[in-house]
């Protein structure tokens, strides 16, 4: 049995399908499928079975999946240990970022670590919040900059970043709504909001409707898993008036004539960031890297 095998046969049980541990492992659904079924040719049993809501484990499986994951933690383990004495001669700093991210973040932080451990190489990866929590898990990356701040003792995280949230809109209708204070979130309840995929960041999510349906917007169901809520995606839904999308004052493209950005009224939606790590890390290249982030001035 290879590594490989268990890690995605562990990710079909945890996610309870093929297609969800796809997305989390970041491969093709049918390259998680001919794996697994490969490692259940291997060791002659099988190890899933269908049910209604996608896969569930087996008898076998069930034993296995508690040695898969005993196998992969000590794997984890040993590569963690084993990179303490690497100090800081790894050579490697693999970095999840969000698509979204404040301008101040990372070019001070990067500049700063360059200067202080010009050996040591940043690779930088787009992943939404859940899938960097997953890629830690994984060993997959180093380091996260995620949307909501991790829960137990599994990371350390260290907030980097706080934004206020505007509003995206038509220009047609931002004409008559938006006053010199900017505008209400309860000037929105007639238009529709432009969401993410509630399971790229679940508590960042709910703590977000949560607020909108405070002042009377109905969210509406989450964006279907896989949509990527990229700047084109906001202008492209916002035009024609029917729809609002938030964004920080901050932002990385020039605007369409047809969209107008504006502050909300009193504030009150925050977009928070925190760098993490995983906290048994030993790592001297990766404690210089978060050491190198600013904290925002009221932190």
């Amino acid at each position: 049995m290879e590594l490989r095998e268990l890690s995605a046969f562990v990710a079909v049980v945890e996610e309870g399908g093929m297609s969800a541990a796809s997305r989390r492992l970041h491969v093709s659904q049918s390259a998680i499928s001919q794996t697994v079924s490969a490692l259940e040719r291997e060791i002659g049993v099988r190890l899933l079975e269908r049910v209604s809501t996608g896969v569930r484990p087996t008898e076998a499986g069930v034993a296995l999946l508690g040695e898969a994951r005993a196998v992969l933690a000590r794997y984890r383990q040993a590569v963690r240990t084993m990179s303490s004495y690497g100090g800081e001669a790894s050579g490697v700093i693999r970095l999840g970022i969000p698509l979204e991210l404040a301008s101040h973040v990372l070019p001070g932080a990067l500049a700063k670590f360059a200067a202080e451990a010009p050996e040591t190489r940043v690779v930088p990866r787009h992943l939404s919040t859940a899938a960097q929590f997953a890629a830690l898990r994984d060993d997959e990356l180093d380091v996260g900059l995620v949307r909501e701040r991790p829960t137990g003792s599994e990371f350390d995280a260290m907030l980097v970043a706080r934004e206020s949230l505007g509003v995206l809109l038509d220009s047609s209708i931002a004409a008559g709504r938006v006053g010199p204070g900017g505008i209400s979130l309860n000037d929105l309840k007639d238009l529709r909001w432009t969401g993410f995929p509630r399971s790229s960041s679940p508590a960042w999510y709910d703590e977000l409707t949560a607020a909108l349906r405070s002042h009377g917007i109905e969210t509406g169901p989450p964006a279907p898993d896989g949509h990527v809520l990229i700047a084109d995606v906001k202008f492209a839904a916002v035009s024609g008036g029917h729809a609002f999308a938030l964004a920080p004052a901050d932002q990385p493209r020039p605007l369409p004539d047809n969209v107008t950005w504006a502050p909300l009224v009193g504030r009150p939606l925050e977009r928070r960031t925190w760098v993490v790590w995983p906290a048994d890390s030993r790592r001297r290249d990766i404690g210089r890297l978060v050491a190198s982030f600013e904290l925002p001035d009221d932190g």
